[in-house]
């Protein structure tokens, strides 16, 4: 590939003019074969920036630098606020103005990069790819190859395979269609994520093009599609388990997904060995355990999952797996009852009619996922179990109501005074679920 000529004064990158309809053919034809620069001396420029700072120019006088040099660049201080700097940059017969920032690394948009000759390429390689395939590009996300993936069929496979060979116990409500449901099943997806080496998008097929972030992965199942096929891609992720970092403070979706279990593991294995050796322990799920013996059980179960310890042999004190239990709720990233119908719960505790109170909480609960709804199911069963040795614990419905309270319900907004203008509210659903459980599950 060849390489432009250069002035003295201009730093630039090549771009070739042949187009071709595979993008990766495209991307290579615009990588970068050298840069030829020269250093302008200029006093006051910033120490971020190198030879292709020019100090203040006009606009005008940046478009005369760069004139009928193709890829050539060159970073100026504006005219009218000094202080900031803008990106000239000469592509298609024309000069493009981007207005550039710096906070360790550079950037004009969501990517940020360690020099400024990475930017200049990246960007050229997504201007030219963008207008030779402009049609092209259109058209990408319109027969989608998703549905036929190799990995995504397998993984799918496998769990309805899994799937088919138990669960035999028969859902005790069926989940309504409801947009908030499908939401919990998508992929999670980092901000952006920098591939190495040549990758092609899980959606579309084609190749995701650029220096650095050049799309977005999955943080749950390792999906990699182009930032715009992402919103694309249906709602059926299947976490992956060997991406499952830990078992705490993850998504309760994700986790029962990746785990294969209709409930989380942490909840089950609490629950069992409270029922097990502390129903008649007084002040259950009031008294806290020690926190460094809670702690113990959190990185336990993050290292051990299903194979953590927590009999009386490990921790003798009940209190310890209570709290942890409490601690696993109180730690989701979206409580058992989820931030979106909060006010839907709130507003059902206010309503003085019992029955259309009852009747507002159960319309709520049908709205839940169902590894939420599962959760608060199994837990408003124990706790309706709990309150049946009340003469030993002194736990009663309301008791345990103030407990669970503001673990299982948190406002969207996480605002101290709407907690706690709340808390009414937030005692009283648990108190009537687990009251009135066998009705509302």
């Amino acid at each position: 590939m060849e390489s432009c000529s250069v002035d003295s004064t201009i730093s630039h990158t090549d771009c070739n003019n042949n187009l071709q309809s595979n993008l990766i053919v495209l991307s290579n034809h615009t990588a970068v074969d050298n840069i030829s620069s020269f250093h302008f001396q200029m006093e006051s420029r910033p120490k971020y920036y190198g030879r292709e700072f020019h100090g203040i120019i006009s606009r005008e006088y940046a478009d005369e630098l760069l004139a009928g040099i193709e890829g050539a660049y060159l970073i100026r201080e504006s005219q009218r606020q000094p202080g900031t700097h803008t990106l000239a940059l000469r592509f298609g017969n024309q000069t493009l103005n981007y207005r550039m920032f710096y906070d360790g690394k550079h950037f004009v948009g969501e990517k940020r990069f360690e020099s400024v000759h990475d930017l200049v390429t990246d960007a050229l390689i997504t201007l030219y790819i963008e207008t030779k395939a402009a049609e092209y590009i259109a058209k990408m996300t319109t027969n989608p190859i998703y549905e036929h993936l190799g990995y995504t069929s397998l993984l799918k496979d496998k769990m309805v395979h899994r799937l088919s060979r138990g669960r035999t116990e028969p859902r005790r409500v069926t989940f309504q269609k409801d947009e908030r449901v499908s939401f919990y099943d998508s992929c999670q997806y980092e901000a952006v994520h920098t591939f190495r080496g040549p990758h092609w998008c899980e959606y579309c097929a084609n190749f995701m093009w650029g220096l650095i972030a050049q799309g977005v992965r999955c943080s749950d199942c390792g999906l990699n599609v182009h930032k715009q096929c992402s919103k694309l891609v249906p709602s059926d992720c299947q976490p992956d388990l060997r991406r499952i970092k830990k078992v705490f403070s993850c998504d309760l979706t994700t986790l029962v997904k990746a785990h294969n279990t209709t409930r989380p593991m942490v909840v089950d294995m609490c629950i069992r060995e409270i029922e097990l050796r502390g129903m008649k322990s007084e002040g259950l799920y009031r008294v806290s355990g020690f926190s460094e013996h809670i702690e113990d059980v959190r990185l336990s179960f993050d290292r051990d999952g299903e194979k953590a310890d927590i009999s009386a042999n490990a921790y003798a004190d009940i209190n310890i797996i209570a709290g942890a239990l409490k601690l696993y709720l109180r730690d989701l990233p979206i409580p058992v009852i989820t931030f979106d119908l909060y006010s839907k719960f709130i507003q059902a505790a206010k309503n003085p009619n019992a029955d259309s109170r009852l009747e507002a909480i159960h319309e709520g609960l049908l709205q839940l996922p169902p590894a939420h709804y599962e959760t608060l199911r199994y837990l408003m069963a124990h706790l309706k179990r709990v309150t049946m040795f009340e003469k030993d614990n002194l736990m009663n419905a309301e008791n345990l109501g103030i407990v669970f309270g503001p673990t299982l319900m948190q406002p969207p907004e996480q605002n101290a005074l709407t907690t706690l203008n709340d808390m009414r509210q937030q005692k009283l659903v648990v108190q009537l679920m687990i009251e009135h459980e066998d009705v509302l599950f």
